[in-house]
């Protein structure tokens, strides 16, 4: 991509502005866009979500560039939804964002005072229990896949005070759980729990991730990731060598990992 000049902000104005009139267009002209819902959107919305995700992993610039226009159509898409049925327009949208972060940013808006980038995630969540919010966890998501929900989870009790108080203490509980786990196996109890057995271990690895200054979800993306091109690596250097991968033993599949990884 190439450097280019920053846009004044009436431009910018004037862009989102197309967007919006290109988007009543669409919405009264267009037989796909005029029959679209709130629901239909959705997984379209979860999709592109995912798409914009895949460009930020890969830095890609020109793609998140991209995937962000995407999005934000969907975005303003939901919008002109919600002003056909009287509920909202996007004016209200954004000015309930924009008071909502005036708010929970007193720090900048206020005379409150914070130390570091945490003290401000411990206040942004106190500051949604004094909006009326019942739980800590009301705004994780349900539909939230499960590794990121469990680092979330923790992330928002972190602000209320419910957090291990050294980073040892959280490595005794991953090794309590693993042991527990291996318990479990050896002594071939139930499915289900060995199931749970596991799931307390990975939530224990999730917390410890956290502790350490790491995504878990980043961490494993990026094992996968890494998985993907060593064994694309298997297939392709075999079947250039005459090899057909079906008929190979695991300790020749395992001389191409090893020679992938040493390439890396």
């Amino acid at each position: 991509m190439k450097n280019q000049k920053s846009a004044t902000k009436q431009e910018k104005l004037q862009a989102f502005g197309r967007l919006l009139d290109i988007m009543d267009d669409l919405r009264t002209g267009c037989p796909w866009d005029k029959k679209q819902t709130l629901e239909s959107l959705r997984h379209l919305t979860l999709e592109e979500t995912y798409e914009l995700s895949d460009a930020i992993l890969d830095k890609n610039m020109d793609e998140i560039r991209e995937e962000l226009g995407d999005l934000m159509m969907h975005l303003v898409f939901y919008a002109k939804i919600g002003e056909e049925k009287q509920a909202f327009d996007v004016r209200d949208v954004l000015e309930g964002i924009s008071d909502k972060l005036v708010y929970r940013h007193p720090h900048i808006y206020g005379g409150v005072e914070v130390a570091d980038a945490d003290e401000v995630a411990d206040n942004w969540e106190k500051l949604k229990l004094k909006e009326g919010k019942k739980s800590v966890l009301s705004g994780v998501p349900k539909s939230l896949p499960p590794l990121l929900k469990a680092y979330r989870m923790q992330e928002k009790v972190k602000g209320v005070g419910f957090e291990w108080k050294k980073r040892a203490q959280v490595w005794d509980k991953v090794e309590e759980e693993m042991n527990e786990l291996k318990t479990e196996v050896e002594q071939n109890t139930s499915k289900d729990k060995i199931e749970e057995e596991f799931g307390d271990l990975f939530f224990a690895l999730v917390n410890y991730a956290r502790y350490v200054g790491i995504n878990p979800d980043d961490a494993l993306e990026r094992t996968n990731r890494k998985f993907i091109r060593r064994f694309q690596y298997i297939e392709t250097q075999s079947a250039k060598e005459g090899h057909n991968l079906t008929e190979m033993t695991l300790e020749e599949m395992d001389a191409y990992w090893n020679r992938a990884k040493k390439m890396e």
